[in-house]
């Protein structure tokens, strides 16, 4: 049999991830993000969807009239395994996955076969000394022991030195103490449609109050297993989170013309760490502010909680696996930089090139003009943009054939 490479197996469609078009065997789901699911609808009839039980619960709500049968229920931490056709001949093998905990919404999947190792993180935050990111470290060391990483597809959403942020445990303690501080004012919070549902659970659970969310998403918090501490009621509570696309100046001002609103964004993206110059660079050592939130408004503050990984750590979580090769996932940002740029000289194999390395003395010594303008852009991002819009188009690819459980 020809033995396909791990590039190959993901980019020649014989495994998807968080791709939707026609030509796979198998398609794989990290999560239900939008910019996840574009191509996915509920006509899709293209072959067997491998997901979280997390994203099979919301599945049928994301996607009322999906065909559920397609979908193969995948348990974190276990090996599932299925057969996949090579593209150059008749023959098949066998593709062993695993879900690890991507902790931002279910999963990153571990491939190995006879392409070797093959790790696509989706979006991920890897905060190194939670509880949940122990679990995940020893899962994937695990699985790994004794062998190499031959390619690893990261979320490289902030490869960039300019993004350093906290932990969500300390912006979440932040976003607290600016509740706290305007004890006579309603507050707003920005959220998409999915995600940050433990930030407001943490808000609800130290300050004893329900928090109002809109019918839709109270389905999905309920889903979720989230039943007492959300209301669609106003008159419950003076905390609201609404929805981002509708978080932005000109609403706070409106609400501020009925009575007292703060609003808050929680997300990485406002974020531009100074170097020990005071000057904003994208590759002076970062600094991480104190006072890590920051009054964007008169009524509006921004928080960086994030779901996704800051570059100090991607770095760490790299250094952890050495793989042999890195691709991004994210191919537009406002400072898209391929991962092997930083990260080349972590790899197992120390493959950098050259001219990589030439290139990047050149951008520490004298700065690039392509760089400075994509943190300039960044620092001048507004409330109202899409953290999706700006920093997504998302290539992903991959293929399989099954063995698991159909959803029931």
């Amino acid at each position: 049999m020809t033995v396909v490479g791990g590039r190959a197996v993901m980019e020649n469609g014989m495994i998807s991830v968080d791709r939707w078009a026609i030509g796979s065997q198998a398609y794989f789901l990290t999560h239900l993000h939008a910019d996840h699911t574009q191509g996915l609808s509920p006509s899709w009839r293209r072959g067997p969807l491998f997901c979280s039980r997390v994203s099979a619960k919301l599945f049928p709500s994301k996607f009322p009239g999906f065909d559920l049968s397609l979908l193969r229920v995948v348990d974190i931490g276990r090996w599932h395994s299925l057969s996949i056709a090579s593209p150059s001949s008749d023959s098949a093998s066998t593709v062993h996955f695993l879900a690890v905990d991507a902790y931002h919404c279910p999963v990153m999947y571990l491939f190995r076969g006879e392409f070797g190792y093959m790790l696509y993180t989706g979006d991920f935050r890897w905060e190194a000394m939670s509880d949940r990111a122990l679990i995940g470290r020893a899962m994937l060391l695990n699985a790994l022991k004794d062998v190499n990483l031959d390619y690893l597809y990261l979320d490289n959403t902030y490869c960039n030195p300019a993004y350093a942020f906290p932990s969500r445990e300390v912006a979440a303690k932040q976003i607290v103490n600016i509740i706290e501080s305007h004890p006579k004012h309603d507050i707003v919070i920005a959220i998409d449609s999915l995600g940050k549902e433990n930030l407001l659970a943490y808000i609800s659970r130290v300050l004893n109050i329900k928090i109002w969310v809109w019918p839709e998403r109270l389905q999905t918090m309920h889903l979720l297993g989230f039943h007492d501490i959300f209301t669609t009621k106003t008159s419950l509570t003076r905390v609201r989170a609404i929805p981002r696309y509708s978080f932005s100046i000109e609403t706070l001002e409106g609400l501020n013309r009925m009575r007292p609103t703060i609003g808050i964004m929680p997300s990485g993206l406002p974020w531009v760490a100074k170097n020990d110059k005071g000057n904003n660079h994208p590759l002076g050592p970062p600094v991480i502010d104190p006072n890590i939130f920051k009054k964007y408004h008169q009524y509006i503050y921004t928080v960086p909680y994030s779901d996704h990984s800051c570059f100090s750590e991607l770095k760490d979580f790299v250094k952890l696996l050495k793989p042999v090769d890195i691709k991004g996932i994210v191919t537009s940002a406002p400072s898209y930089t391929n991962p092997l740029y930083f990260f080349g000289h972590l790899c197992g194999t120390k493959q950098t090139s050259q001219a990589l390395h030439q290139k990047n003395e050149t951008l520490r010594s004298g700065g690039s003009k392509l760089h400075k303008k994509g943190v300039k852009k960044l620092q001048h991002t507004g409330a109202r943009a899409s953290r999706v819009s700006i920093l997504r188009r998302v290539r992903r690819g991959a293929k399989v054939s099954d063995t698991d459980s159909t959803l029931v």
